[in-house]
């Protein structure tokens, strides 16, 4: 009988949202009538601006002509999309990559899982808590770790506690790691590192040969000042830093499907025998022989959003999102509910009142006002008590939430 990969029976309960699902179906069905108010999963309401769908109609009617037909790209993504990318979204930072660096594909959180392959078992990892669980999860199922203990960590991971009393940015391992994952803004807590912060893990990263994974799929959100966009801002992260960006969230793209992930040049691991080699040429034999590329009106489309028009028209939609976060952050405070991001991220990340657990408090929101969100445990231990909403909402019904929130918990 063929054999399975243990590593998934170490997994708990099933992912996260799955189970957000199974309990939002069991109370519709018990209660048909309800008006359910969805701010939980972070996907996207708005739809795709008109520069992009202008662009994705006209690649499509490429496809229809035999003098434009295109068939098979390359697995790196096209010369002219990564072109663009460059000059419109790292080049105003002061970064400057090769297109050789920057590599198009289908999702962050599928790059976020397949750099794993690239990199041997016997690497330390350490990663936030709360965390995105894609990070916790997907290291599990390769097999890095041992079982859960009864708090929810896994043997194996160096867990670093994100709390109210370090601002929910966490501290540097006490030992050496050589995997460090980072997040800003962070989901689920919708804080951000400024670049004193981020220079301290660059230096660690440096000084120790370790990777920083850096997550900036919600950099487009950031609104203050001052706050980096990408980790390649900071002093000697080309040396020791992978970043993943998404379209997901930029620009409504959770159903379309297209990302982005640097691997500069210069980032470096060693062999067993000590020898070092360049992570690029591997993330590039990986994509080579795993991956067949993103499609061609897909790319025509990301391209679109850099357009004037389209960069215009898509940041109009981020700041939609925006002000929901500032309805829902103020109402919330007014409430008397102490809550923190929704200032540089689409998300709010608050105490649950009345000292509730955050399963409790998912239930009692889901079954008294008729609202999701997700619970902060699901994040990780460091999460328990705290919950995450999302902006990501029409605004009637972000406003409705929170007048029922308001309602059952204003003072």
């Amino acid at each position: 009988m063929a054999r399975l990969n243990d590593n998934y029976l170490k997994l708990k309960a099933g992912y996260l949202f799955p189970e957000i699902g199974r309990r939002i179906k069991e109370f519709t069905q018990a209660n048909p009538d309800a008006k359910v108010i969805r701010l939980g999963i972070g996907d996207v309401t708005r739809p795709l601006v008109p520069a992009v769908v202008d662009a994705f109609h006209k690649a499509i009617d490429d496809l229809t002509r035999p003098e434009t037909f295109m068939g098979y790209g390359p697995e790196q993504g096209y010369d002219w999309l990564i072109e663009t990318i460059i000059d419109k979204a790292y080049r105003p930072l002061g970064v400057e990559l090769k297109t050789s660096e920057v590599f198009i594909s289908d999702g962050s959180k599928c790059d976020c899982a397949n750099i794993l392959d690239i990199f041997d078992l016997s690497n330390k990892v350490a990663i936030g808590d709360p965390v995105y669980p894609v990070y916790n999860d997907t290291n599990v199922m390769v097999g890095r770790t041992g079982e859960a203990d009864d708090k929810g960590y896994y043997e194996g991971i160096v867990y670093l506690p994100c709390t109210e009393e370090n601002n929910f940015t966490p501290d540097l391992p006490k030992g050496k790691v050589d995997i460090i994952y980072l997040c800003f803004p962070n989901n689920p807590t919708g804080t951000v590192a400024d670049k004193a912060e981020l220079k301290k893990w660059v230096d660690y990263a440096n000084a120790n040969d370790a990777i920083i994974f850096f997550d900036a799929a919600y950099e487009a959100f950031i609104t203050e000042p001052g706050i980096p966009h990408s980790i390649y801002e900071i002093e000697g992260a080309k040396k020791c830093a992978i970043e993943f960006r998404s379209f997901s969230k930029t620009a409504g793209f959770t159903g379309v499907r297209c990302a982005l992930t640097v691997v500069p040049e210069a980032v470096m691991a060693t062999t067993s025998k000590g020898e070092k080699v360049a992570l690029n040429k591997l993330w590039n034999r990986r994509q080579s022989t795993k991956f067949n590329g993103v499609s061609y009106p897909v790319q025509k489309a990301a391209q679109a959003v850099y357009s004037e028009q389209g960069w215009r028209q898509t940041k109009d939609v981020i700041d939609y999102y925006m002000e929901n976060a500032r309805i829902i952050r103020e109402g919330l405070q007014a409430a008397g509910i102490t809550c923190y991001g929704g200032v540089n991220a689409p998300y709010i990340w608050l105490k649950t009142p009345e000292g509730m657990s955050s399963w409790d408090f998912f239930d009692k929101l889901l079954n008294e006002c008729h609202v999701v969100g997700t619970p902060g445990s699901g994040f990780g231990p460091s999460g328990e008590g705290y919950f995450r909403l999302s902006a990501f909402g029409d605004r009637e019904n972000v406003v409705a939430a929170v007048e029922r929130i308001q309602r059952k918990w204003g003072k």
